[in-house]
Parts: C-alpha cells; sequence; structure tokens
C-alpha cells in the first residue's frame, strides 16, 4: 500500500517505502522474506544493477526469482522486492556495499557476486579501503556460501581471499587507482602483463575459473561460448560473466544462463535513446571515477556531441572532488555541453582538461542545443534518474 501511495503521489517509483514501514514494525522482516529461500547478493561500487538483473534472467531457469534490480539496494529496498514475490524460490538481490556486511548476516546468502571496489561518495560510503575490511570479516564467516569474485581486482581479491568457497573470475579490470599498496600489509602492488602481486605478503591474483576473450565466456572446465551481448561496453561482458558464474554456483546450465543473460537490453533506462528536436539521444550513467572512465572509453562516432550531467544531491554525494579523477581531456575535440545542478563544477573540470563546452544546466536543454543528429549523455545518479522522467513526461 506504502509503495503504490509513493507512486500516486509522485514521490518515487515506490522501491523503498513499502520495506521502510514493514522494517519499522518488523525488525526481523528482511530475515523472514529470506527464510527457505536460495538467496544471491550481488555487491561492489560499479555494476551491481545490471548485474542483478542478468543474474536473476539466468537463475529464472530454475525457478521464481524475486529481485530488486530496479536499484533500491537498502534493506529497505529488499524488503519491499521481497514482500511482492512471496512465493518465489530464488533471491537475487542487490545490495549496497556500505550495507552489506549487515545484509549478509542476517541472510546467509549461498552465492554472493563481489564486483569491484573503488572510490564512491566519500561523505557517504567512507573510505573504500575500510569497505573491503567489513566485507573481508563477513565473507570470511559465511557459511556454506560460494564467493563469486573479481581477481582482477586486488580489493575485491582481498575481501574474498579467506572465503570458504571462491569461484574467481578474470574481467580485465583496468582502474587500479584505489590499490596501490596492499589492503592487508601495506605494501606496494606490482602489475605486470595483466597479472599482479603484493611486493611483500602472499596477496596476489588467483588464477581464474572464468573470465573473458575476445568477446567470448571461457571458463576452466573447457567452456568456450561467444557472449554475444546486446549491452554495449566491455564492462557488460564483464558484468555477463560474473552473473553466469553466479548462476552456475546455483547449478544453472552454462550455456543457457548465456542465452538468457543476452536477452537484456534495458537496465532501468540505462542504454535508452531518447528522440527529440531531431536529436537521438543515448542516456548513460556514471557514478564515479572507475565508472566514467569506463563510460568515457566506450562513446559512439567522435562527432557526436557529448552532455555531461552533474548534480550533487545526497545520493550523489555532496562532494564533487571526484570530478578531478575522471579523464575527462578524452573529450576534447568533441562538442561539449555541460549540464545538470552543478554544471558549473564541472565546467571548471572541463577548463581545466582543456575541453571546449558550453554551459546548459538544464539536461533536456542541453540536448536541444546540440547540434543535429547522436547525442551522448552521460550522467550522475540523480541527473540520469531525473532526466528519465523528463524525456519520459515529454514524449
Amino acid at each position: 500500500m506504502s509503495s503504490k501511495l509513493s507512486q500516486a503521489m509522485g514521490l518515487g517509483a515506490g522501491g523503498m517505502i513499502g520495506g521502510r514501514v514493514a522494517l519499522k514494525l518488523d525488525p526481523q522482516a528482511l530475515r523472514r522474506l529470506c527464510a527457505g529461500r536460495r538467496v544471491a547478493l550481488v555487491t561492489g561500487t560499479n555494476g551491481k544493477t545490471t548485474t542483478t538483473l542478468m543474474l536473476a534472467r539466468a537463475v529464472d531457469e530454475l525457478g521464481l526469482v524475486a529481485s530488486n534490480h530496479g536499484g533500491a539496494n537498502m534493506p529497505d529496498g529488499l524488503v519491499t522486492a521481497l514482500s511482492q514475490d512471496p512465493d518465489a524460490d530464488f533471491a537475487v538481490l542487490e545490495v549496497d556495499e556500505g550495507y552489506f556486511p549487515a545484509v549478509a548476516q542476517v541472510v546467509e546468502p549461498e552465492v554472493v557476486l563481489l564486483l569491484n571496489l573503488s572510490r564512491d561518495q566519500l561523505d557517504r560510503v567512507g573510505e573504500v579501503h575500510t569497505i573491503e575490511r567489513s566485507l573481508r570479516k563477513v565473507l570470511t564467516d559465511l557459511p556454506n556460501c560460494t564467493v563469486v569474485a573479481n581477481c582482477d581486482d586486488v580489493l575485491v581479491t582481498s575481501a574474498a581471499w579467506d572465503a570458504k568457497r571462491v569461484a574467481w573470475v578474470a574481467t580485465g579490470t583496468g582502474w587500479h587507482h584505489d590499490s596501490a599498496s596492499c589492503p592487508r600489509c601495506g605494501s606496494p602492488i606490482r602489475h605486470d602483463q595483466g597479472s599482479w602481486h603484493c611486493t611483500s605478503c602472499d596477496l596476489g591474483r588467483p588464477k581464474p575459473h572464468w573470465g573473458v576473450d575476445r568477446g567470448d565466456l571461457v571458463s576452466s572446465q573447457g567452456e568456450r561460448i561467444e557472449l554475444g551481448l546486446r549491452l554495449p561496453g566491455k564492462f557488460n561482458q564483464a558484468n555477463a560473466v560474473m552473473a553466469t558464474a553466479g548462476a552456475a554456483a546455483f547449478g544453472a546450465p552454462v550455456a543457457e544462463s548465456v542465452r538468457r543473460v543476452r536477452s537484456v537490453t534495458d537496465v532501468a533506462g540505462r542504454y535508452r535513446t531518447v528522440s527529440r528536436t531531431g536529436h537521438t539521444a543515448r542516456l548513460l550513467l556514471s557514478k564515479n571515477p572507475a565508472g566514467w572512465t569506463e563510460t568515457l572509453t566506450m562513446l559512439q562516432g567522435g562527432d557526436h556531441a557529448v552532455v555531461v550531467a552533474v548534480n550533487a544531491k545526497e545520493a550523489d554525494g555532496r562532494d564533487l572532488s571526484w570530478l578531478w579523477d575522471v579523464p575527462f581531456e578524452q573529450l576534447r575535440g568533441r562538442t561539449v555541453i555541460a549540464a545538470g545542478e552543478r554544471a558549473t563544477d564541472l565546467s571548471v573540470r572541463l577548463t581545466y582538461a582543456e575541453v571546449r563546452h558550453t554551459v546548459v544546466p538544464d539536461t533536456l536543454k542541453a540536448i536541444d542545443a546540440a547540434p543535429q543528429g547522436a547525442v551522448e549523455v552521460i550522467a550522475n545518479y540523480t541527473a540520469f534518474r531525473d532526466l528519465n522522467a523528463k524525456a519520459a513526461n515529454a514524449q
């Protein structure tokens, strides 16, 4: 009822309010709703929503699945999602990395997917090495759990290192700025030809059980299957392999999981295309330096205009210092428009990056101000959410 009322009043999608009320009435609601289900939790800094949707599609081969792949990933959002599918045998849940330890202790998952760890919203989430230590403690203590972990991420590897069962996945992670030193002993990390190791202790890149090779899923069991994804970018190939490995931990057939993952075309508005005023705008979401760095690599056509929209609301994190860690220099030579509530802060960063640009704070008007044709729109969380809502109302 609370969720429907929230939607009717235009206060939100209702993905959290129902769960918030339920947890006030019954603080054990999450534990009760997970009892008797086979549970997978997906956490990390980037890619949670996409990977959760992919994993839910794959696990659906085995039975009914309750999932929150719309992105409401705090305890109240989990309770809402579980309440909506009370008869589902499986639960595939995206969990905010800050809340993960508390959630995992309550639900005791059968499978955990640990995607990546990097700086994100320092004013809300905190320092990433602190997050790694909290994840490490709970993953080490989880009984009867298979952890599917990204072995190319130093912090993820450290967090999963002592877990009882680990399926290591090679994702080709290119972001190493948050792991120059070992999270366990503080010594330098040395990277060499796709591998890495601590220069003092025994922490190093494990031999992967799963990986991506030229667009194919490969496994240590000899499988090689073309991914053929309809979502763009190498990071989505990594998400797909993580999801397939998670489904395999549940017992799902690998080839069927890939086929089901391949069917994902839209993730809560990400990658959708909006047509207006002679423009075809592709909407892309990025929330932190690692995510922005990956997104910038997948921009299409050097002649496509780029609208960059940045807000700094509570859900985004108030601290905008992360702008200086994003390689906006890659936008030199393009038509660039700075938008969002913090367009002027973004403009300063673009100026230092020697990117010629104009400033149009309203993101829809920024799209309209671009040259006719294709436009790439990259926005952080609330800017993306607001743009999706405005675009839907305008059509």
